[in-house]
This record gives C-alpha cells, structure tokens and sequence, in this order.
C-alpha cells in the first residue's frame, strides 16, 4: 500500500516531534498527509506545512482537539473532503504533566487520560468509520506505562498502558473487516516533550539517560516515524495487535 500516491494518512499531534518527522516521511513515500494541531500549543504548524511541501508531498493541517468528539469527526471527514480516502490513521497526540500521588486531583487524572487514552480511541472510531481493506491503525504509547512504571508520572503510564490493551482489542475487532492495529513504544526520544525539563527529563535528564542505553544515546522522532511507518505498510501485512518497543535496547539492559 505504501509507496502508491493515492494513500492517505491521518496524523494527529503533528507540528512537531514524532507526528511531524512522520509527515515528513510520508510525504517522501508519496503518500498524502491530513494532521492535527492542537492551537494551544507553541509549534508552529505551519512548519511541517513546509516541510512536507519541500519533501515533494501534500498536507492539509487543521486544528483538532481529541478531547472533542467533533473535533476529531471533523478531521477525519476533512480527509474524506480533501482526498477522498483514508487508510492509515497513527494517535500521536499526547499531554505530559507531573503530578504525585497526593497531588493528583480528580481533574489532573482525567485530563491526562482524556488527552492519552480516550483521545486515542476517539482518533481511531473517527478513522475507522472511513476505512476499507488494508488500513492500519498506530498508536503511540511509552516505555512509561507501556514498560516501566515512572514516579510522580501514575495518570500518564496508566493512560500509556491503556494504549497497549485498547490496540490488542481492536485489532481482533477490526480484523474481519482488514484493517490492522499496532502500537509503538518508544523509550527515550528527543522531543519536544521530553526536553521539557518542569514534567519530563529535560536536556540534563536526557543526557544522563543516555548513558543507560546500550547504544549510548537518545532516540530521534524520525526513528521512531520510521517504525511507524513500516507498520503501516504493505511490508506488515501480517502483523496486528502488536506492541513494539523502540529504546536501543534500553528495556532489556542488565542494571549496572
């Protein structure tokens, strides 16, 4: 499937990190990109615009909040609008906030689940609705949650794990009808995210991390929209309801 110009892709969360280097590399393929921004945030949009065009692809970027039903209805129906089609759908939006346990209010929690976890399944019911034979599904989970548990972090592994359970479920669900479902679990990558010292590791954190990965280093967001992407193509035709890690080999180090 991929590799012909008339795939489409929906990604949410990509202005920047993960969702925009997966812009970027579909657009190389050939394949047509919808995205969602959420208009809050401080990226600027319009750069992966930019970088898709210059790729040689074609993108349409709208904004799009996945904790609204019809917000993320209507990014999907854009696609249809647009392109006519739709057939890989990968969940990227995601919020990171610290909070420990005995400050983890009612709303903290369900905010980070209504962002990671429902904003999950609301991108994949929208998408689905539009999709024959041959579509995939990605969604992005964490090593926090999806692997190890991480202090003053419980709502989002609780919300990362869930991913896992709720792509193995549709992937039998969805089988009948053809399309696949597979998620992603990076470890430590260069993101926007994870540089943001106040509710993840920031610069320092990550430069010390490093020095636990076999390879020696952080993962790039182009690595991992690498991974994505296989998934998502005809190369992984027989692979659904998986979970895959992608850490160089963080995960299974013996502790030194």
């Amino acid at each position: 499937m991929i590799g012909e110009t008339s795939v489409v892709a929906l990604i949410t969360g990509a202005a920047s990190g993960i969702g925009q280097a997966l812009a970027v590399g579909y657009a190389r393929q050939g394949v047509r990109v919808v995205g969602g921004y959420f208009p809050a945030d401080p990226h600027d949009h319009r750069v992966t615009v930019g970088e898709v065009e210059r790729a040689g692809g074609e993108c349409l970027m709208l904004p799009l909040d996945v904790t609204d039903s019809g917000s993320v209805d209507a990014l999907a129906d854009a696609a249809l609008d647009r392109f006519g089609r739709l057939d890989i759908a990968v969940a990227n939006a995601g919020l990171l906030r610290s909070a420990p346990l005995l400050e983890m209010s009612d709303e903290r929690w369900h905010e980070m689940l209504d962002v990671d976890l429902t904003g999950v399944m609301r991108t994949f019911r929208a998408c689905v609705r539009h999709m024959g034979r041959g579509a995939s599904l990605v969604a992005i989970s964490s090593i926090a949650g999806g692997v190890y548990g991480w202090q003053q972090h419980a709502h989002y592994a609780a919300a990362k794990a869930g991913v896992l359970g709720l792509c193995r479920s549709l992937a039998v669900e969805l089988a009948p009808r053809g399309i696949r479902c597979n998620a992603v679990i990076p470890g430590l990558i260069e993101t926007p995210q994870s540089l943001d010292a106040q509710h993840s590791l920031g610069p320092d954190g990550l430069e010390k991390a490093a020095r636990s990965i076999p390879l020696g280093r952080v993962g790039q967001p182009t690595e991992v929209a690498d991974l994505v992407r296989y998934l998502t193509g005809s190369e992984a035709s027989y692979l659904t309801g998986q979970s895959i890690v992608i850490d160089d080999g963080l995960t299974v180090r013996w502790p030194d």
